[in-house]
């Protein structure tokens, strides 16, 4: 499955998420093309969020692409996952990509941990 420019019905992306994770691959090593953000069991809230970088996509990964990056979820995390907006945000709190999940009802401070 593939979006372009973070347009889908599924999990978008902002330009800024996209342009960041295009300047983190472009410093690589050069073996990896995306970050990979999955959702795994755990954390303090339930379920937490994974972000790797990867060098390989799989053929039922949903992927979203533009501005030079390119974000991959794998199908079982994308049910989690389901009309999120990924961003990279930049503010006196620090940097950092977060997930805007409509489908969390809680989330602690963190921000890497939620449930449902």
């Amino acid at each position: 499955m593939n979006a372009t420019a973070g347009t889908t019905s599924k999990v978008t992306a902002t330009e800024a998420a996209l342009s960041r994770i295009a300047k983190i691959l472009a410093k690589d090593d050069g073996n990896n093309t995306a970050l990979r953000i999955s959702v795994e069991g755990g954390g303090c809230s339930g379920f937490s969020y994974n972000f790797d970088l990867v060098a390989e996509t799989n053929d039922d990964d949903f992927v979203i692409e533009g501005h030079d990056g390119k974000i991959v979820v794998d199908e079982i995390s994308l049910v989690y996952m389901g009309g999120s907006e990924i961003d990279f945000v930049d503010d006196l709190m620090g940097q950092s990509f977060q997930v805007n999940n409509p489908n969390a009802v809680a989330s602690c401070g963190c921000g890497t941990s939620f449930s449902i």
